[in-house]
């Protein structure tokens, strides 16, 4: 027998949840780790993606698209289309079993896609958004299937974090064996193949963990690259590019497979800049990850969505991390600030009709960048505007006026894009307002 209460929990769900437009798209979010901007082939014939540089020729490349310089603080603003300085996510990524993590009065994009009717909304590969308690999970925070790792800087085979195995699904421990980086690519084409017999859409959000460290390659991806009996770390680089490359192109596959890449929004990115020790890694970008420098900020990322949005070209707008949110959903059809929540308004704003060459009239903003991981005194915080870019360091940039203490740097833009000329000294009025 069933309880009148089901009937009407059942009646209230049908109502409430809106249809779905024909023309809603899949939704599928690839996030790279510590992927620099001369780490893909189309900027630079130093690293080998091929599946990357096909996505990125079939789509729109996004080629003034900004994130934070690490990689917490990004997926937060990602998620939520808010600056993750305005709920204190911004200083530092998230370890492990800190007692931390996304607030949950923070809607995410997966809590907005539920809204529109998307039943399946996987994510796969590493969280890194607080797991010391159930409030944080993924599952908890509008996903419905999870398979991956917690913790950032996994080892690639063990699996594990400080001595500890970190590989689930859903809540429980997993006991899958295998290279991470290919295991999140199983998922998450396993995820798309399944998802794609349902009528409704679906959302599969795919954070690799690489190429962060730890430096870790299997032999078959290290034969490409490995000149000497021993591999150094840049051909190790390479090889785990060279992996996660392979598994953007299977996750392409799987869409192919389904027929429906039409109408699928494949988005890739990175998180921040590419670790600076690499020399090669972010060229010609000045600065690094950990840096409000564009070598840090300004990342590589393209999107494609053939239904609607037309590919084969180049977008230079300035858009980024924070935008990702309200451009989905207004594109599965909803107004992306109803359901804010009061007093958390979205920072980000849609990029849907300039995508769809509907409009060129996009906002040009002031882009904020905030980095304090290492401490007050080595703080750094970055404003870009149409004209000028300027970057102040240490310390404890938020607290008071610039002084002699402090590093500070202005690029005129969109002139200096490669912050070569720093011009501090001769506008101290700019600097000063």
């Amino acid at each position: 027998m069933i309880h009148s209460k089901t009937i009407t929990l059942f009646i209230f769900l049908t109502l409430t949840v809106p249809a779905i437009g024909a023309d809603s798209p899949n939704v599928v979010v690839i996030l790279a780790d510590d992927l620099g901007w001369g780490a893909v082939s189309y900027h630079q014939k130093w690293a080998d993606t091929p599946n990357i540089d096909r996505l990125a020729s079939e789509g729109i490349q996004l080629d003034h698209f900004y994130v934070a310089p690490m990689c917490s603080p990004t997926r937060a603003g990602l998620l939520t289309g808010r600056y993750p300085i305005r709920f204190g996510l911004a200083r530092a990524v998230i370890p492990p079993q800190r007692n931390f993590g996304l607030p949950v009065e923070e809607r995410t994009l997966a809590d907005g896609l539920a809204a529109a009717g998307y039943r399946h909304r996987g994510i796969f590969g590493k969280w890194h958004l607080g797991h010391h308690h159930v409030k944080w999970h993924p599952l908890s925070r509008g996903f419905t299937h999870f398979e991956g790792h917690y913790n950032g800087a996994i080892d690639y085979f063990s699996l594990e974090r400080e001595g500890e195995r970190d590989w689930h699904e859903n809540y429980e421990p997993s006991d899958k064996s295998g290279y991470s980086t290919e295991l999140i690519a199983d998922a998450a084409s396993e995820f798309i193949r399944n998802s794609a017999t349902d009528e409704a859409p679906y959302f599969c959000y795919v954070p690799f963990n690489s190429p962060h460290s730890p430096f870790q390659a299997k032999p078959k991806d290290l034969a490409r690259y490995q000149k000497g009996k021993k591999p150094t770390q840049e051909e190790i680089l390479l090889a785990m590019i060279h992996s996660m490359d392979r598994g953007v192109g299977q996750i392409l596959k799987a869409i192919d497979d389904t027929g429906e890449a039409d109408n699928t929004q494949v988005w890739f990115l990175s998180d921040n800049g590419g670790v600076g020790k690499f020399k090669r890694n972010n060229v010609p970008l000045n600065g690094s990850k950990l840096t409000t420098f564009e070598g840090g900020v300004r990342v590589v990322a393209c999107v494609r969505w053939p239904r609607r949005w037309k590919g084969r070209r180049v977008v230079s707008n300035t858009m980024g991390y924070i935008d990702v949110l309200p451009t989905v959903l207004k594109s599965a059809g909803l107004n992306p600030n109803e359901g804010v929540v009061p007093g958390r308004p979205l920072d980000g704003v849609s990029a849907d009709a300039l995508l769809a060459g509907e409009t060129d009239d996009f906002p040009e903003r002031e882009w904020y960048s905030y980095h304090g991981q290492s401490g007050a005194e080595k703080e750094t915080i970055a404003i870009r505007t149409s004209q000028w870019k300027l970057v102040v360091m240490g310390p404890d940039v938020r607290q008071g006026p610039i002084t002699a203490a402090h590093q500070v740097h202005l690029y005129r833009m969109p002139d200096d894009a490669l912050e070569q000329t720093n011009l501090a000294e001769d506008y101290p009025k700019v600097v000063a307002n």
